[in-house]
């Protein structure tokens, strides 16, 4: 793997992972709100969240899944992958304080499309919190 081009498709291998983790500020949820256009008050209103089932503030499940792309851009397949595809199901909420790891496997190659696919999660404490499945298309040497 270069810093420019990550891994090029022949390089990957099934098995293959890789991690990122982040812990969650208030920054961190503020500024996902304003970037993403989402103040839902289960995000940014503690007063409101209080009354929901999760009695608090969670982060937005989509956050947690920047954390995925965060390893598939930079570190498995890395720079140079595109986005074919993503999957997702939020098992758990996130909260301010919460050190989530994005973990990435990669679970099939398509040498004919140069498509990797890859398992991709995030956890908490050991707790599966994003559950999901990612398709990148992958640089070849020869591109």
């Amino acid at each position: 793997m270069n810093s420019m081009n990550g891994y090029y498709f022949d390089e990957i291998k099934l098995g293959q992972s890789a991690e990122f983790a982040k812990t969650v500020t208030e920054a961190d949820i503020a500024g996902f709100a304003g970037v993403s256009g989402d103040f839902n008050p289960v995000h940014v209103n503690e007063e409101y969240a209080q009354t929901t089932m999760f009695k608090g503030r969670i982060a937005h499940g989509m956050l947690s899944a920047a954390f995925i792309s965060t390893v598939l851009g930079t570190k498995l397949p890395g720079p140079g992958c595109i986005y074919v595809s993503q999957a997702l199901k939020f098992k758990a909420p996130v909260r301010i304080g919460d050190t989530v790891t994005a973990r990435v496997e990669v679970t099939v190659l398509v040498p004919e499309k140069k498509f990797v696919t890859l398992k991709t999660t995030c956890a908490v404490a050991g707790k599966l919190v994003v559950d999901g499945e990612a398709t990148l298309m992958v640089p070849g040497k020869e591109a």
